[in-house]
């Protein structure tokens, strides 16, 4: 058997709360109907019996509170891990109202405090989750809906060594509740590092873009085929503490502020040159038509030196960043 599968989810034994609840309450006044009679009874004279009624009554009324304890009130999408003296004996997952054994302790690690020595991102990540809920009797109760986990922002070096900033958020929830309350320690902590782990293995294998316009994956281009890898591996390290993860996205992405600046330079020289070469594409097909039209209608005779003139002007006009100022030329241009 594996280590880790060592428990397995099951149902506890329990009875139905409201009958349980009007049983104990039945109890309570007929030990107080019973002290009152025992009392008048041993005031006339009664024998050694009312005595002993007597003292198991207000014995029972001393004690009467501790049923009560075993009253659990269970919602939907809410779990309540069960242990007696330390033996795992059940899981309540289906909403109600049930008794069960009044000497059985709740587990969640996650409602324990964090130590003082933890790191203040840590403790920042799980604020996120919010406090832990627990019951009239004392009981811890896991979540079993979605939750959001935002686990901020982290400087990152890409496939080629540009250290950029990204920040995902998972949807996860709880799955298996005895794995994640018996296989790790806090679960939600837990989450939060395979997350920074998992992050960081996957960003490392692409680059932030593509400069050469090629069709491997990006992690600007390619967002959804990341995401889905970044899923993927959070899912595989988690496994273990019984979570599964619904999504994870992509909130944040950008260079990191050392080289943004640098980055967006030559962006903009990319986009400048791959600007100027559509210009002149367009600029050298428009000259062969219109040399190749002056030449069909027989418009004028152009030997090559006058060609090659009438070339650099159409380009210079075509490919210039401010608007041709044309000289007419009135005499001949011989």
């Amino acid at each position: 058997m594996s280590e880790h599968a060592q428990y397995a989810e099951k149902a506890p034994k329990a009875a139905n709360g409201f009958v349980m609840m009007f049983l104990f309450i039945l109890l309570a006044i007929a030990a107080v109907l019973l002290v009152i009679v025992s009392a008048a009874a041993l005031d006339g004279g009664g024998s050694a019996l009312w005595v002993i009624l007597l003292i198991i009554a207000i014995l029972y009324l001393c004690v009467c509170w501790v049923p009560f304890l075993g009253l659990k009130v269970i919602k939907p999408q809410e779990a309540l891990v069960l242990t007696l003296f330390g033996k795992y004996i059940g899981t309540l997952k289906e909403e109600g109202f049930y008794f069960v054994n009044p000497f059985v302790s709740a587990v969640n690690p996650t409602a324990n405090p964090l130590s003082e020595a933890s790191e203040s991102s840590t403790v920042e990540r799980l604020a996120s989750f919010g406090k832990p809920k627990k019951d009239s009797a004392g009981g811890k109760k896991l979540s079993l809906k979605a939750i959001t986990l935002n686990n901020g922002k982290q400087k990152i070096n890409d496939l080629l060594g540009n250290p950029i900033e990204i920040g995902i958020v998972v949807i996860w929830r709880v799955v298996d509740t005895t794995k994640a309350v018996f296989n790790v320690d806090n679960y939600m902590e837990f989450l939060s590092i395979q997350t920074d782990s998992a992050l960081r293995n996957i960003v490392r294998l692409y680059p932030y873009d593509l400069s050469d316009g090629g069709e491997e994956c990006s992690l600007r281009g390619s967002s959804q085929e990341i995401s889905d890898k970044i899923k993927a591996e959070i899912q595989s390290k988690v496994e273990i503490a019984g979570l599964e993860v619904i999504e994870a996205r992509i909130t944040h992405l950008a260079y990191a502020s050392e080289i943004a600046a640098a980055m967006l330079q030559r962006q903009q020289a990319a986009a400048i040159i791959d600007a100027r070469k559509m210009i002149v594409d367009g600029a050298v097909g428009m000259v062969e038509m219109a040399l190749n039209k002056l030449g069909e209608n027989s418009i004028v005779e152009l030997d090559e030196e006058r060609k090659a003139a009438m070339v650099s002007n159409l380009l210079v006009v075509l490919c210039g960043n401010k608007d041709a100022q044309p000289i007419v030329n009135s005499g001949s241009i011989y």
